[in-house]
């Protein structure tokens, strides 16, 4: 299912956007102290509309079908620093400072728990 939302998103940053085809681009997001990389959530236009406009990073819940603005109910706010578009456009860099766990499970990032490659002297982890 495409997702069409009306948005106030600037259409030249609009027109730069290739999203998939639900209309959304990937966000990276990454804690602006650390470097730490954080989680990675799906924004479409009015999502990134409104972090660009509050400075409250909001996604769009692809299970709940609805907006969600980090933080919300959790208090573990994410407050944007900057948002970067890469060179093709369907992939957002999202630099945050973190209040709290940026992960839903907890933990400082969601990429803490399961190691593929490395870490082990280069060698393949399972955990």
């Amino acid at each position: 299912m495409t997702r069409v939302a009306e948005s106030a998103l600037d259409p030249a940053i609009a027109a730069r956007l290739k999203r998939t085809p639900d209309g959304l681009v990937c966000a990276v997001v990454q804690e602006r102290g650390s470097g730490d990389v954080l989680m990675v959530a799906w924004m479409d236009d009015e999502a990134l509309h409104r972090t660009l406009t509050t400075g409250r990073a909001t996604y769009w819940s692809r299970s709940r079908e609805a907006y969600w603005v980090k933080g919300e109910t959790s208090g573990h706010v994410q407050h944007v620093h900057e948002v970067r578009l890469d060179c093709d456009g369907d992939a957002l860099l999202v630099v945050v400072d973190q209040t709290g766990p940026a992960c839903h499970t907890g933990t400082h990032t969601c990429f803490d728990t399961d190691v593929l490659l490395g870490g082990n002297n280069g060698q393949i982890v399972q955990s």
